[in-house]
């Protein structure tokens, strides 16, 4: 951490403890909803994979000079099944996704400047496991929706509290016209719930505005790879070893997300579908690969 504080202040990226006490008492804040969901795009009751993820955040934004200085709290959810939740325990596949759920807090500060560049840090603290609510909430919404049971959750990654630190870094903004740009970054997590590195580019086009709170409507894609060292809603937990089911994952895993941004005023906006190949080692991304809906509302007061 000392390289990265030394590192964000040689480049004057930084901001201490006095600074996010003013973000926190005089920025806007914007209360936002993520929600992750394969069932959003088609009609079918089998669930699988990554099959659900939750987050709500909380954000204060303070403008200063030709910057956006951000700090912010989240709490999420994270659910992870077989391919098919209607598989019984003892006919799982050996290759199959285990059961998993990741339920954490976590604090994160930002910065973005009005060329585009900017830079996250963050640590988030949960557990994986029981602990984490996943069979009682995928019971819950599929009671509900009488949608069928997941019949698996007797298998799940065992219980670990978990701690991931994660930061990102957008180093330039590229504007080829006034309605496209092009925004290169780099992603790492460092913990025992997930370890990895990736990298991407997000191209933009449409009504567009460099700093995150300005107005806005754009259609966007995003592709992403991402070089994995450990994963635990696979692997099981870094300190456990008594787990039923798990699997070894796929080192090198790619993404791409396509959708469109709308941001107006104290609403925001976003839709997309999500890509995944196959995050597991020896399946193929004819019967691993997955897809999902990603839908973020959002409201500044």
């Amino acid at each position: 951490m000392s390289t990265l504080t030394a590192l964000a202040h040689a480049e004057n990226l930084g901001f201490d403890w006095d600074d996010i006490r003013a973000i926190y008492r005089d920025g806007k804040t914007t209360h936002a909803l993520e929600i992750d969901n394969d069932s959003f795009l088609v009609v079918r009751d089998s669930d699988g994979f990554y099959t659900s993820g939750l987050r709500y955040s909380q954000r204060y934004a303070l403008h200063r000079a030709d910057q956006l200085a951000v700090v912010g709290w989240q709490f999420g959810q994270e659910q992870y099944t077989a391919s098919d939740i209607k598989i019984l325990p003892g006919a799982l596949a050996s290759n199959d996704h285990p059961y998993a759920a990741w339920l954490y807090v976590g604090a994160f500060k930002e910065l973005h400047h009005a060329d585009g560049s900017s830079w996250k840090l963050g640590l988030d603290i949960g557990c994986i496991g029981p602990c984490a609510g996943g069979e009682r909430g995928q019971d819950m919404i599929h009671r509900i929706g009488h949608y069928p049971l997941p019949q698996s959750w007797s298998t799940q990654i065992k219980n670990e509290v978990g701690a991931i630190l994660y930061g990102s870094v957008s180093p330039v903004r590229w504007h080829p016209s006034g309605w496209l740009d092009v925004t290169p970054y780099a992603n790492g997590r460092f913990g025992n719930i997930y370890a990895d590195a990736s990298g991407g580019v997000v191209a933009r086009a449409g009504a567009l505005n460099l700093l995150p709170d300005g107005s806005t409507l754009h259609a966007f894609f995003r592709v992403d790879a991402r070089a994995v060292a450990y994963n635990a809603s696979l692997q099981g937990g870094y300190f456990s070893n008594d787990n039923i089911h798990t699997v070894q994952p796929k080192r090198f895993v790619g993404e791409a997300e396509l959708g469109f941004a709308r941001n107006d005023g104290p609403f925001s906006f976003r839709a997309s579908v999500v890509r995944r190949s196959t995050e597991i080692r020896g399946l193929s991304n004819a019967i691993g690969a997955q897809s999902f809906a990603r839908l973020l509302f959002a409201y500044t007061m």
